[in-house]
């Protein structure tokens, strides 16, 4: 379990695999290796993957993941390649703040970023803000709604507004400065997550309506 506060941002140093079976990725970050445990849930740029592997290197720690051909068919992890940056998060603790909002690592779909404008309040000292405008694939527009929560890359964002499988975001100059959020343009894809109980107030209604 998460709340999409990213709190490292790592970096891909090797992704090896079968194309669409099995891929294995070794990800540089900054965390001290003598936290990690073998099995441990990270979530990285979304998807909830598991450490089969951990190491120390300077700066921090290298820990290997390997994403399934279910992870690779619905998120972007298929595409990372030597040199990707990933947003990180480790899997909460009893007694951890809850900052964001809870979030599974179950990516549900793949969104598009279609729009891009940049915002500065004058001489804002803390840089700019952006906003994004996501299209959403079209089965999973339903689950979005404006001021509810989204996860994007691992990232718990609110939803600015709605319109059809088009939304949009806010990022602040702190997300844009310690996450992926900073780099992204208009074209590239992003995982996304949709509320959990979005997702369950859905089934209950399906299931009402089948009764």
């Amino acid at each position: 379990m998460f709340t999409g506060i990213v709190t490292d941002v790592g970096e891909i140093a090797t992704a090896e695999g079968a194309q669409g079976t099995l891929k294995r990725l070794r990800i540089h970050a900054s965390y001290d290796p003598a936290t990690i445990a073998l099995g441990a849930s990270i979530a990285c740029g979304g998807p909830c993957l598991t450490v089969v592997a951990v190491g120390p290197r300077e700066g921090g720690c290298w820990f290997d993941v390997d994403a399934a051909a279910e992870t690779l068919e619905r998120t972007t992890v298929g595409d990372w390649q030597s040199g990707t940056r990933v947003n990180l998060e480790r899997s909460l603790k009893i007694g951890d703040e809850l900052g964001g909002h809870i979030v599974t690592g179950h990516v549900d779909g793949v969104a598009t970023i279609v729009g891009k404008e940049s915002i500065t309040a004058g001489d804002d000292p803390w840089g700019p803000t952006a906003r994004f405008v996501i299209k959403a694939p079209h089965a999973l527009a339903p689950f979005i709604a404006e001021k509810g929560s989204v996860c994007l890359d691992g990232t718990s964002l609110t939803v600015n507004s709605v319109n059809n499988d088009m939304f949009s975001v806010l990022i602040i100059p702190h997300t844009l400065s310690v996450t992926t959020w900073g780099g992204r343009q208009v074209g590239d894809k992003l995982n996304l997550e949709v509320d959990l109980m979005a997702r369950y107030a859905a089934r209950l209604a399906d299931a009402r309506r089948a009764e």
